[in-house]
């Protein structure tokens, strides 16, 4: 126990030492202020309010939203969405219609409605909005990595 006890209080010097230098690091951050102050979170920004289909990135990548949504009402006595992309109302509407794998349980058996674990449409779609990137974005989607290949070969 004594050695142990030694041995820490040997130690202590040198990890304030080792903290202090790397507290003095520059360490590349998107935070605006030190990481002991907590500053105002920035504005959000605007919506995209196009109603323009988005390309999707990757297979199975679910639709981005291309329509403001701020106030639309999405709980479990009502969601928004569906008065325009439900089965019932696209004729109207002329919405695109939610996939039809939002109608199936997990066991792959169609519903009549919306099944509950697809009801809550925010949770995998998201409003986009004119913003410039935080970090540099170099992404390129399957296709445009095939057509490079193609052209190369």
């Amino acid at each position: 126990m004594m050695k142990r006890l030694f041995l820490i209080v040997l130690l202590m010097p040198f990890l304030v030492v080792v903290e202090q230098a790397l507290a003095e690091q520059n360490i590349a951050t998107l935070r605006s202020a030190e990481i002991s102050v907590e500053p105002d979170a920035p504005r959000m920004g605007n919506e995209e309010n196009k109603d323009m289909k988005r390309k999707r990135n990757y297979p199975m990548q679910p639709p981005t939203i291309p329509h403001k949504t701020a106030n639309y009402r999405i709980d479990l006595n009502s969601n928004k969405c569906l008065s325009c992309h439900s089965r019932r109302q696209v004729d109207e509407s002329q919405a695109p219609m939610v996939s039809v794998t939002h109608y199936m349980d997990r066991d792959g058996n169609f519903l009549a409605e919306v099944s509950p674990r697809r009801y809550f449409c925010n949770q995998c779609h998201v409003p986009q909005g004119e913003l410039k990137p935080l970090v540099e974005n170099t992404f390129e989607d399957i296709d445009t990595i095939l057509d490079n290949k193609k052209k190369k070969q």
